[in-house]
């Protein structure tokens, strides 16, 4: 029920879902896991994953952990990205955790993981 109602909140958000294809697969409050697959449009001139799909995940998971059912008004101030490892495999899953939820500003930890698990972002 709460992922059906959170898809439906953010299906006009038409650059993460209907362009880069991300799909949030887990929701509640102040939590979220979202999935890519990848294919050759997220590609960087190398052959890797793009950074910019890679952050684009993040900021997802992000925006749905933090945007939940009860709190819907929810923005960042300010992300940075740490890029680990170039991901393996063809799908990409974003897990973001509340860390902190204070009366003006919250903070979160979104993690990238590849097929094999293996971390790639934070």
């Amino acid at each position: 029920m709460y992922l059906n109602e959170i898809k439906k909140r953010f299906e006009n958000d038409l650059f993460a879902t209907r362009l880069v294809g991300i799909e949030p697969v887990e929701a509640s409050e102040g939590y979220a896991v979202c999935r890519l697959e990848v294919n050759e449009n997220h590609q960087n001139a190398m052959g890797g994953v793009m950074g910019g799909v890679v952050f684009t995940l993040c900021d997802f998971a992000f925006a749905i952990a933090s945007n939940g059912l009860d709190n819907p008004l929810t923005m960042t101030l300010s992300s940075s990205i740490s890029f680990l490892s170039q991901p393996k495999g063809k799908i990409l899953t974003a897990t973001a955790r509340k860390v902190k939820d204070g009366r003006h500003a919250c903070f979160y930890e979104v993690t990238v993981e590849d097929e094999a698990q293996t971390v790639v972002a934070v």
